[in-house]
């Protein structure tokens, strides 16, 4: 009989398969690359450890975000702190190859460093779509000039800045998105800045020094939200803006000196706005001071004026946060819900709980022009 010799293959472990050994180091180009766009940049460069092919893999990421929980420092020393955040950068901006095209830096430990202003010349010379830069400390960081050349920007984000373009700027061609907070401008800079922004959709505007009166001339604008202390807000161009938020303590000057067809301020506000679609208001817009009050309450029939006609019409969706039930703030809601025909939910948020039972009866005896309307009353 013959023997058959059996030569037993010697056992292989799960896993351990020539395609498992290293899956990570075999998965494709494109998909690391998706992978790295959504680590945070402090876990991207750590991925060199994985293998040869990930190394230095994150120095070709276009997008650069540099916030808070980047940096988990122990010490307490401001400048050891701002220290190790300027030499990270420098290190990231240093290795990175390729284009960048979002930069986001945003750490409360950073003051306003003249590292910033190489950090800008240098995304300046790359095709830089979206700059977003948050200063919490010390003093207004004034952007280099360099900032202004970036003409692929889509979005622009500043906070704690002080803006004086150069006067050869002729504007952002390309930008959609601009959102500007506790900055100092002059009037005629901004409102430069506005108009040369043509395809600008939209407008984020916080708390501004410098300046009091705004106007806004933008025609594709289509989102806008506002916030501070401006003495009075008006609109050029904007017919396409389908979307407010109002946050702002703007100065209401209605009296009886003022005739009934004359352009008031909260007039101008609404009256070049319709196509609004939604507005969301923070009720001490809507507020007069003490003094104007009694004279807004003598003009009986201001929201009656012709002028209103139609201002309204495409409005569907309003939220009215922190009213207290005086006149002025029952007047424009009554308006909106008689006015508004198309309007399909009106939702109020009041300050307190302070007489609550009878602000609710009177809302519900408003008459609206929307059979489809809904007042929905949201505790304080």
């Amino acid at each position: 009989m013959s023997m058959i010799n059996k030569h037993r293959e010697p056992s292989r472990l799960p896993g351990k398969t020539e395609a498992g050994l290293d899956k990570i180091s075999n998965l494709p180009g494109n998909v690391i690359d998706q992978i790295l766009s959504y680590l945070p940049i402090r876990d991207a460069v750590r991925s060199s450890v994985l293998s040869r092919k990930w190394r230095y893999k994150w120095a070709t990421i276009p997008n650069l975000v540099f916030e808070d929980q980047y940096l988990n420092a122990s010490s307490q020393d401001q400048t050891f702190i701002e220290n190790k955040l300027v030499n990270i950068i420098d290190h990231v901006l240093l290795l990175h190859k390729g284009p960048i095209h979002k930069f986001k830096l945003s750490h409360r430990d950073l003051l306003g460093v003249t590292d910033i202003d190489r950090w800008i010349l240098f995304i300046s010379r790359s095709s830089i779509k979206e700059f977003i830069l948050e200063i919490w400390k010390g003093q207004l960081y004034k952007p280099p000039s360099c900032l202004f050349d970036c003409q692929n920007l889509i979005h622009l984000e500043l906070f704690n800045c002080l803006l004086k373009p150069p006067l050869a700027f002729k504007g952002f061609k390309n930008l959609k998105s601009l959102d500007l907070q506790h900055i100092t401008i002059v009037q005629d800079v901004f409102e430069n800045l506005i108009s040369s922004c043509p395809l600008l959709e939209k407008l984020t505007l916080m708390n501004f020094t410098g300046i009091t009166h705004l106007n806004i001339n933008a025609p594709n604008l289509q989102f806008f939200d506002i916030g501070g202390i401006f003495d009075d807000v008006s609109f050029q161009n904007t017919f396409h803006l389908a979307m407010v938020s109002i946050d702002l303590y703007v100065n209401i000057d209605i009296n009886e000196n003022v005739a009934p067809d004359s352009s008031s301020k909260l007039l101008r506000f609404f009256v070049n706005l319709p196509h609004i679609r939604r507005l969301e208001v923070q009720s001490f817009f809507l507020k007069a001071r003490p003094k104007e009050q009694t004279s807004v309450e003598r003009s009986n029939n201001f929201w009656e004026n012709d002028h209103w006609s139609s201002v309204f019409g495409h409005l569907r969706l309003v939220k009215v946060s922190g009213i207290s039930g005086v006149k002025l703030e029952m007047d424009f809601i009554k308006f909106l819900l008689s006015n508004s025909p198309v309007l399909e939910r009106l939702t109020v948020k009041p300050a307190s709980q302070d007489g609550e039972w009878e602000l609710m009866k009177e809302l519900l005896r408003f008459r609206r022009a929307s059979i489809f309307a809904e007042v929905i009353y949201l505790d304080p």
